[in-house]
């Protein structure tokens, strides 16, 4: 059962960052097209044929009673083509596929609906895992850098020092990771853009995660400072950067590797939730907790669960995948003997 969660986490993450890598190809339509006349379009209902699978156009008319903006069209079949040079998903009228002919008319549909701007669902949820997902490795190039330093030289140095750095730490560790986020981000000017703003907070993430790494890695080469071969470099003359970088750092690599995959979900969350509350990245660009944003108006969760469902749904696979991923490598390297 164990390696049956392994391989499904495995494939859960290669499928999520392939939408990473290939978002563009994936995507049928622009995440931040808007469409006025398809303002919170339902999904498309599909059907297959001789000529494969189809949907029908929809002709977007506000019905007051179900709060929807779409009727079917039947007369209108537009089917679906797989892996063309430009798009994984592209579509093509029916009377062009009997005439065998191309139309340059561009017809749409809808898989997961639309938001209320006419924007795609499907293809802003396949660009949201970018910040959503890139977040997490960024924060790390960050924060366990400076944990990983910062605790190796706490525990090389003398008791005083060690002291006073992990005061410090611990000072740093007393603030509320999820508030002082939310604090930290508010602080950012309005007027910069999504790639600076997402810059920064990766920043933040990074700023609130490396005092406790930096304490576990402490802790950890505090025994293996007085082993025979940290001893037998002082002897030899090896600077205290050269013990700390190059023999005490790489004993603690088996705990890096595994609170780095551990740590990732954190950061995942803390990205989407800073996103969701406003704070994160903002519209038009998409990113999994402003999508998720939109779902929270009443309206919406009566009448439009898709918008939750979905944005929802794809955090926690991400979640769940890092986290069993991270149970596996702990059991296999067994930083308990560390």
């Amino acid at each position: 059962m164990k390696n049956f969660q392994i391989q499904l986490s495995i494939t859960i993450l290669a499928i999520l960052y392939g939408f990473v890598f290939f978002a563009d190809y994936i995507a049928p339509y622009n995440p931040c097209e808007q469409n006025n006349k398809a303002s919170y379009a339902s999904p498309s209902k599909f059907g297959v044929d001789t000529h494969g699978i189809y949907a029908y156009q929809q002709n977007c008319i506000y019905n007051p009673k179900s709060y929807k903006k779409e009727t079917l069209n039947t007369k209108q079949k537009i089917y679906l083509e797989f892996f063309t040079p430009k798009k994984l998903i592209s579509t093509r009228l029916a009377a062009d596929i009997y005439r065998k002919t191309s139309s340059k008319a561009n017809y749409k549909i809808y898989i997961l609906g639309t938001d209320q701007l006419g924007r795609d669902n499907f293809s802003r949820l396949i660009h949201g895992a970018k910040p959503s997902l890139t977040v997490g490795f960024l924060a790390l190039l960050i924060a366990f850098p400076i944990g990983a330093l910062y605790g190796a030289i706490s525990a090389y140095s003398s008791p005083f020092i060690d002291n006073i750095l992990m005061r410090l730490a611990e000072a740093m560790m007393s603030f509320p990771s999820f508030y002082l986020l939310i604090i930290l981000a508010a602080l950012l000017p309005a007027s910069l853009t999504n790639i600076e703003r997402f810059a920064l907070i990766t920043i933040i993430l990074s700023f609130t995660a490396w005092a406790g790494l930096s304490r576990v890695i402490r802790g950890i080469l505090l025994s293996i400072k007085e082993e025979n071969y940290v001893s037998s470099a002082k002897l030899m003359g090896a600077s205290p950067q050269r013990i700390i970088t190059q023999h005490l750092i790489p004993q603690s690599f088996s705990y890096l590797i595994v609170a780095a995959t551990l740590s990732i979900p954190g950061f995942i969350i803390g990205e989407s939730a800073l996103s969701f509350l406003g704070f994160g990245i903002n519209q038009p660009d998409p990113s999994w907790g402003n999508i998720l944003s939109e779902a929270k108006e009443l309206s919406n969760l009566f009448h439009r669960p898709q918008m939750l469902i979905y944005p929802s749904l794809l955090i926690f696979l991400a979640v769940y995948s890092y986290n069993v991923l991270g149970d596996y490598l702990r059991d296999k390297l067994d930083t308990q003997h560390l």
